[in-house]
């Protein structure tokens, strides 16, 4: 008889749990940098676009970290943003068959990177949409706020099995 604690913890539930998280960072990562690069083509620096009410299109250059906080930060956020997903991907290597937790490790590690190969190549991490009294944001960003919020979820909550 198989126990829940000997099936959780099979190798073949660790690998879809990494297989998962892998394409979710794939996934984030690709249409992040494609929108950015929509973007950068499409539209000047400081330029707006109307694009559905009460959405704005820009184009902006973020040198802090999430609303432009420590701007100009440079090394400090680099070494903020690894650190941080050194301790995310420890806890997930750790941890991979905990329910739903590839989900938030995902999105995260996605996020993070597509900012971070921003800030590599250009110096700064391209922000372009804009909502009402809110600074802009890419899908970078909109996936580190989704993962963190799904994290909260994971760690807090009971979830049913999805694995």
């Amino acid at each position: 008889m198989v126990t829940h604690a000997s099936a959780t913890s099979s190798p073949n539930v660790r690998s879809r749990a990494f297989f998962r998280a892998g394409v979710l960072v794939i996934a984030v990562l690709a249409l992040d940098q494609l929108t950015k690069r929509l973007v950068i083509s499409g539209i000047s620096v400081g330029e707006q676009h109307k694009f559905l009410p009460g959405i704005q299109l820009v184009h902006v250059r973020n040198t802090g970290v999430a609303f432009g906080f420590l701007s100009g930060g440079g090394a400090l956020v680099l070494a903020f943003t690894f650190a941080a997903l050194a301790v995310l991907l420890t806890y997930f290597m750790r941890h991979p068959t905990r329910p739903w937790l590839w989900v938030p490790t995902g999105l995260l590690v996605g996020g993070a990177l597509g900012n971070l190969l921003d800030r590599i190549l250009n110096g700064a991490v391209t922000d372009f949409i804009k909502l009402p009294h809110w600074p802009a944001f890419n899908v970078a960003d909109m996936s580190i706020t989704f993962g963190v919020l799904a994290l909260l979820w994971v760690l807090e909550g009971k979830p049913a099995d999805g694995r």
